[in-house]
């Protein structure tokens, strides 16, 4: 638990209070009870729900969430042809927290995309009760995800033939292309289910709460619903002004390459008495790099499993600096299960965290990180092929979304720029994404800057998913758009923070309509574990209240040129001859 309190507010003096556009101004939107004809008069058998992949403790405690339920809907499997006889299942859940001064309904999304939702309005309401008391928050599994309409694509292999990695994304591409109802696993069409489950709760408005990938799926619904939009918070937002993700894609490695080497690293250097690398992050990555680093097999592996899913919450700040020791001081000789022994013998981790080494621990011997070959389930087989399913979700939405850059050259030159400017990450991204074989004619729809609704944004400095470039980017161009930043932060999520200078905005706007008088509001973050003070990293705020933010750094610089300077002796010392 965070540290509650803590943070000062530097630019909110005054609130905003939100004022509908007039009716009259409004495009003509599209009338989901209309376009669903039929399907608006289905009667939702609401039931005890079943949470997959949750604590047995969380699953005890949601039991105590107020008219907890759950059911499932039948949405047009197009919303543009909804009359085709196709359909899709929706499974939802919602909650009955809301008392006097109920305000209505707030959709919630964690993201992904493919992140499943059923679990978040109990989730919500149990993590922000100051809200509950004013709605009533529903989860959803979106189409193509847990218990919805699963599509997964059918694949068709050589049995006899071997793949390159880029070979094998485009046959899982073309399988998905091919495979019936793929092409409506999109944002879009979740879009127009979302504002069905409004209709068929019979709310006039929705309210919604979306984190990470879940801010791009916020800002499609209030880009095509704008009146219906009651209060729509983002947090960890994506550049929701792009028409593709694709700009996210180009954020994200050096996003993590910055949270590596300008917080992790000086956190490892401030507990030398802990982590015994010394007190100076440049000499540590020094060593980190020389003992292979993301370079090597098993410092990838343990990277993917321990390190990463510290840059999405700081708390497993612990977890990745003994990772860090571990690898240096055992170099050729590290491996998985004597990283796993050294993790959880040290006496710096708490319970929690030794369980999440466990659990990664298990994830990372099962080999969860396979060719998508591998991870698909075989269907059938004839003489010459052999047919797997795939679950693909996360592909086909974020390439449905937009359309990438198809270039193969494109993706060439932008590998090579990631390998001199993003050397931490590089090794994770030397395959062409799935998204450079996917032609498309979708693409984020324009909003009406008269009618859309005024959005509260929630942005981590430091946050290595969803880069805070991005967050405010959107900001900027969203009319009306309010953004609370926290400096010194990296933890992908922010609400609820518990501190008064990132929670209290969001509850003056969801409980009262107000937002934060200036566009942009600072927070400071809170200390990372087991330190006291909040160390300054990455850039500095602005007079206006915005973070002044570089996304590759004189540190970070400095580390690239070195890695590369690494990598050149290295070269130099296995062949001479060749390098000279």
């Amino acid at each position: 638990m965070r540290r509650a309190l803590l943070a000062i507010a530097l630019a909110t003096v005054g609130t905003v209070v939100v004022v509908e556009s007039p009716a009259a101004a409004a495009p003509r939107e599209p009338d989901t009870a209309a376009l669903a004809g039929p399907l608006t008069r289905q009667t939702l058998a609401w039931e005890e729900c079943v949470f997959e992949g949750i604590s047995d403790a969380a699953k005890e405690l949601f039991k105590t969430v107020p008219g907890l339920a759950c059911a499932t809907i039948t949405v047009p499997a197009d919303w543009h042809h909804p009359r085709d006889g196709r359909t899709m299942k929706v499974r939802i859940s919602k909650t009955a927290t809301a008392g006097q001064g109920r305000q209505g309904i707030a959709l919630v999304n964690p993201g992904g995309p493919g992140g499943s939702g059923l679990v978040w309005g109990a989730a919500m309401a149990t993590r922000s009760p100051e809200l509950a008391q004013q709605y009533d928050f529903v989860g959803f599994d979106p189409r193509g995800v847990g218990a919805s309409t699963l599509v997964p694509c059918r694949v068709e292999y050589d049995p006899e033939q071997t793949y390159t990695v880029d070979q094998e994304t485009k046959l899982v591409v073309d399988g998905c292309r091919s495979t019936p109802l793929s092409d409506l696993i999109t944002t879009e069409q979740t879009a127009y289910d979302m504002d069905f489950i409004r209709v068929l709760l019979g709310e006039r408005k929705t309210s919604y709460v979306g984190y990470s990938y879940g801010t791009w799926l916020g800002m499609w619904y209030a880009a095509t619903f704008p009146s219906k939009v009651h209060r729509m918070l983002l947090d960890s937002s994506i550049d929701v002004s792009q028409r593709t993700l694709e700009k996210l894609w180009d954020l994200q490695p050096r996003s993590r390459d910055r949270a590596f080497q300008e917080q992790l690293l000086p956190y490892v250097a401030r507990h030398p008495q802990e982590y015994g690398l010394g007190t100076d992050p440049m000499e540590i990555r020094r060593r980190w790099e020389e003992a292979g680093g993301t370079r090597s097999p098993i410092g990838l592996i343990l990277t993917a499993f321990f390190m990463i899913p510290a840059f999405y919450n700081t708390a497993d700040y612990p977890i990745a600096a003994f990772v860090v020791q571990y690898v240096i001081e055992n170099g050729s000789a590290a491996t998985l299960s004597g990283a796993a022994d050294f993790l959880l013998s040290r006496p710096g981790l708490t319970e929690e965290q030794r369980g999440t080494v466990r659990e990664e621990h298990a994830r990372a011997a099962n080999g969860e990180v396979k060719p998508v070959r591998i991870s698909g389930v075989v269907v059938g087989r004839t003489a010459t092929t052999e047919i797997v399913e795939v679950d693909a979700t996360f592909e086909q939405i974020r390439c449905q979304d937009g359309q990438w850059h198809q270039s193969r050259l494109y993706w060439e030159l932008w590998r090579r720029d990631l390998e001199r400017n993003a050397p931490f990450i590089y090794p994770f991204m030397t395959a062409t994404p799935a998204c450079a074989y996917w032609p498309t004619s979708n693409r984020m729809p324009a909003f009406d800057p008269r009618t859309f609704p005024k959005v509260l944004v929630l942005q981590a400095e430091m946050d290595a998913a969803t880069p805070y470039e991005g967050g405010k980017a959107g900001v900027d161009k969203l009319p009306g758009a309010r953004l609370v930043s926290v400096d010194n932060e990296g933890t992908h999520g922010v609400y609820p923070y518990l501190t008064s200078c990132v929670d209290d905005p969001v509850h003056a706007y969801f409980l009262s309509g107000s937002l934060p008088r200036d566009r942009y509001t600072a927070c400071q973050g809170l200390p990372l574990p087991g330190e006291q003070a909040t160390f300054d990293v990455g850039g500095t705020i602005g007079p206006r209240g915005d973070i002044k933010i570089r996304m590759v750094t004189d540190d970070v610089r400095r580390a690239n040129r070195m890695v590369r300077e690494i990598l050149r002796d290295q070269a130099e010392e296995a062949d001479p001859v060749t390098t000279s």
